[in-house]
């Protein structure tokens, strides 16, 4: 007999008997090596060693095992131990044996292959021809398909009580069906008669099988009208509960697990089983083993899950009960000696619940339920090999499933790690729970290339006793020095505490590299999902399919808050929605102080998704080049004033404006934490709006955008006091602004990024005196466009699908909103400086054409501050629209009007121009 022999067969315990030493409830007792006053040695029956952890034990450090603790107490050699433990051995199996009653018997017949085969047809055919019988009934009370799972290969049969076999079974067999349990024996005078026993009347009879589908035994469920029959079971029928009946001596298995399977679920009944094999979703991807029971996972079981070679996890899907719990405990232990590769989970099933109660009383949900229990699973013993297999069958798994139709707003999530050891809710206090303690990881930083620092708190899972500092997991000898300490200061296994330290540091890497490739593939973009209810949707693609969309856009715009500026507002609001598409627009708001234009910038801004607008008071120089890659893709940019942004700041805007990238030259890090030159790219596109009081300030800008000038006139103001006054006197509805914004919010969701063709491009020509005419055909054009995409779900698509065509309408749209701009850019003056000169020169027509003025006389009349008023006198002068003289002691200057022109007749012949075009396309 060699040594493994001799320590698989000869236990711990059994050592420790013949010594007369008794481990108290923590599974310690007093070493017998040295002079031990208080229980210092550790007893670990799991692996047949103890471990003392007194520093004065000669055995300190070390585990040892029952041939070592016999060498120690008996003081005596290697060989002299073995030879003493083959003795203890020999004395138990002497032992065991004396208690057997070993006597020579006559061979009993068994009921064989054949016989039960034909028996259960008999019991198959009542189950199939009779369609109401208590076995079918029973089943479907169960909320079970059983004709799903008949197509799925499983056979249920069905005992009446009805013996019908006498004159087709030898009376041999007749006999071994009698010895099985499944028949008894009654005489009436010379007369031998055979009945079924009572337990097996009104059963519903599953079959169990050897590997090559041969039946080999037979397990009955009790239907529920048999509870007289439960009563009154013979002796040789096994029962459980009252209800589960198994022939006696049954040999095989109701369902044997594929042999490729990876993860395999076992469960505590046939009935379990079947409430799982049914659904398709989890059927794809796990196999099963059904048990009889919390005390009957037998041989042929565990047989059964050794031949899985591809086999990577064990999952205990067992009764929500202490019994369930107990099973699990006690069957976890047996496989994981079994196999030490392979991880074992336990679902935690809700408490007094089973498989199959959850399917009785969640029918709808039961799938749902299902997959989060699985997923939420608990891990009982895993190693690092196993969690990386299975974290790459995850994967796998993941691209196998069929493609998901696109939300309207995608969204980039971080995958959960559903079954790795890492408790990750908390990412900064990582929880890693040991055989041994509990590591728990505070504020793991994930950018650690040549380092994995953790600042790490060990805890004792009995005492909570615990231990902490810092460490770099990549130095070994920091890593062996805290296992020894803390295993030292909490009374744990030195060797223990290393392994899974470095199991940890394992787990920890991947866990880094993982969320790093994420960050990469994903490029930072960290998106809400957005997922609008079907009821709202179906209201929405109706909006969108109604006629005149755009006006009642217009109108609904109006109900959000904006009163008055019918034009601007519809020209932002389309300019806002355009951050979607390949081809975005611009707008620069221009007003005096006070004029409202960052109120109509908010609320243009408020109407489109929150989740894909960014907003800003003020950018520092570099901001912008030092963002995420990805951080500003199809986004919307609101700059609530233009002054709040650097030189540098604003060259960028330009440049993601005209270009769509940022590309800097910089000095950057490698992997090494070497410097060295690299390059940082932002990319776009975006859209934007701006708010500014000094438009000639930003020339550049304004050539990119469309310029809006906010209505100051004296009637706008009304309107504007008198929404105000609404509001305060509680007329104007909130609740309703807010319903209109959620609505107009959902339908910018539901518009796509076609791409657009538009027939009569070429049929519209713009004021050839317009300000930088190039920018602003490309601008008209692209804002045709734009009204063509809001107007997708009623405009002709092309076969390809991906392609919309402009209509004339879009062109008179297009054309009908940007009149003014079209305007402000043919003018030389300003939005702003326009509304100033053209109150003046109606305020000296009315004193007369030659009439002088001062900047007093000019503020009082048009109740202006006296920097606006000092600020476009100073303009204009400059523009050599007014001239000044002196008066009196040179001190008190005039001004007077000396070029007089024509912005109406102006404005007359471009709309004239642009009608006649529409007319005639």
């Amino acid at each position: 007999m060699e040594i493994r022999d001799i320590k698989e067969r000869l236990g711990l315990n059994r050592v420790l008997q013949h010594y007369n030493l008794k481990p108290d409830k923590n599974k310690r007792l007093r070493c017998p090596f040295h002079n031990d006053k208080t229980p210092s040695l550790q007893v670990y029956p799991e692996t047949n060693t103890v471990y003392c952890f007194s520093s004065n034990c000669k055995t300190h450090g070390k585990a040892i095992d029952q041939i070592d603790f016999i060498m120690h107490k008996e003081n005596c050699t290697k060989h002299e131990a073995i030879k003493k433990a083959k003795f203890m051995l020999d004395g138990v199996e002497v032992e065991m044996l004396n208690h057997i009653d070993i006597k020579p018997t006559k061979a009993e017949p068994e009921a064989n292959i054949e016989i039960l085969s034909k028996i259960f047809n008999y019991f198959r055919n009542g189950f199939i021809m009779r369609k109401d019988n208590k076995a079918r009934n029973y089943l479907q009370g169960r909320n079970l398909d059983v004709s799903k799972l008949e197509n799925l290969g499983i056979r249920f049969g069905y005992n009446s009580a009805q013996f019908h076999h006498r004159n087709r079974i030898s009376p041999e067999d007749m006999q071994a069906c009698e010895k099985s349990g499944l028949l008894i024996k009654s005489t009436n005078g010379s007369k031998t008669e055979y009945s079924y026993t009572p337990w097996a009347s009104h059963c519903t009879i599953f079959p169990l099988t050897d590997e090559k589908g041969n039946i080999t035994g037979m397990y009955g469920r009790a239907s529920a009208s048999s509870a007289t029959t439960r009563k009154s079971k013979p002796a040789s029928a096994k029962a459980t509960a009252g209800r589960h009946y198994y022939l006696k001596n049954s040999k095989g298995l109701f369902y044997y697990p594929k042999s490729d399977s990876k993860k395999l679920i076992i469960t505590e009944s046939i009935i379990d089983f079947l409430s799982l094999y049914q659904i398709d979703e989890i059927r794809k991807y796990y196999t099963f083993l059904p048990i009889y029971g919390t005390n009957r996972l037998n041989g042929e079981h565990k047989t059964a899950i050794n031949k899985l070679e591809h086999l990577q996890e064990i999952i205990f899907f067992l009764d929500g009960d202490k019994a369930g719990d107990e099973a699990i405990k006690k069957y976890a232990d047996e496989l994981r000696l079994q196999n030490e590769a392979i991880q074992i989970t336990k679902v935690e099933t809700p408490q007094d619940e089973d498989i199959n109660s959850l399917l009785e009383s969640y029918p709808e949900n039961y799938t749902g339920l299902i997959n989060e229990l699985l997923e939420n699973r608990i891990i009982l013993f895993s190693s690092i090999e196993t969690v990386l297999l299975s974290s790459v069958e995850e994967k796998k798994n993941e691209t196998e499933q069929e493609p998901v139709p696109p939300e309207p707003i995608t969204k980039t999530e971080l995958p959960v790690m559903s079954v790795a050891e890492l408790n990750i809710k908390n990412t900064y206090n990582i929880i890693y729970t040991g055989t041994s303690a509990i590591y728990s990881i505070k504020g793991f930083r994930v950018q650690q290339l040549d380092s994995l620092k953790v600042s790490i708190q060990i805890t004792h899972p009995d005492t909570k006793e615990d231990y902490r500092t810092k460490l770099d997991l990549y130095e070994y000898k920091q890593l062996t020095s805290t296992a020894k300490t803390s295993a030292e200061k909490l009374n744990l296994r030195v060797d223990f505490i290393e392994k899974e330290m470095s199991k940890l540091t394992n787990l920890l890497e991947d866990y880094k590299n993982r969320k790093m490739t994420e960050t990469k593939e994903n490029g930072n973009n960290n998106n809400e999902k957005i997922k609008v209810p079907e009821a709202t949707m179906k209201k929405c693609i109706t909006f969108l399919k109604t006629e005149n969309l755009i006006p009642k856009f217009n109108n609904l715009i109006g109900k959000a808050g904006i009163t008055g500026e019918n034009k601007n507002r519809i020209l932002l609001f389309v300019i806002a929605s355009s951050y979607k598409m390949p081809d975005t627009l611009h707008a620069l708001i221009q007003g005096s102080s006070g004029s409202g234009k960052t109120r109509l910038l908010k609320i243009s801004s408020d109407l489109m998704p929150p989740e894909d607008i960014k907003r800003y008071t003020r950018v520092t120089d570099n901001s912008f080049y030092n963002q995420d890659e990805y951080f500003f893709v199809n986004k919307l940019v609101c700059f609530e004033d233009m002054d709040g942004l650097g030189e540098d700041a604003q060259l960028a805007v330009r440049e993601l404006q005209s270009n769509e990238i940022l590309r800097t030259s910089t000095s950057l890090k490698d992997k090494n934490g070497n410097i060295g030159g690299g390059e940082r790219i932002v990319r776009g596109p975006i859209a934007s709006l701006s708010c500014t009081t000094n438009g000639e300030t930003y020339e550049d800008n304004i050539s990119r955008s469309f310029l809006i000038a906010v209505d100051e006139s004296r009637e706008q103001t009304s309107r504007i006091i008198e929404y105000q006054n609404k509001v305060y006197a509680g007329i104007i509805n909130k609740d309703e602004q807010k319903q209109v914004i959620n609505f107009v919010q959902n339908c910018i969701r539901f518009i796509k990024p076609y791409n657009v063709i538009n027939p009569y491009a070429g049929k519209i020509k713009l004021p050839q005196e317009a300000h930088k005419i190039r920018r602003l055909n490309e601008l008209y054009q692209c804002f045709v466009r734009q009204i063509t995409l809001l107007n997708q779900y009623q405009r002709r698509r092309a076969s390809a699908g991906d392609i919309i065509y402009s209509t004339k309408e879009d062109m008179q749209i297009a054309c009908d909103i940007l009149f003014e701009s079209i305007v402000l850019k043919v003018d030389e003056l300003d939005g702003s400086l326009r509304q100033f000169f053209e109150k003046l020169k109606d305020y000296v027509l009315q004193k007369g054409r030659n009439h002088d003025f001062t900047q007093r006389e000019i503020r009082q009349e048009l109740n202006i501050s006296k920097a606006q008023c000092s600020r476009n006198i100073g303009r204009l002068r400059a523009m050599e629209y007014l001239t000044s003289k002196y008066e009196n002691n040179q001190r008190k200057v005039h001004y007077s009007i000396d070029y007089w022109d024509n912005h109406a007749k102006l404005r007359a012949r471009i709309k004239e121009d642009l009608t006649n075009q529409i007319n005639k396309l």
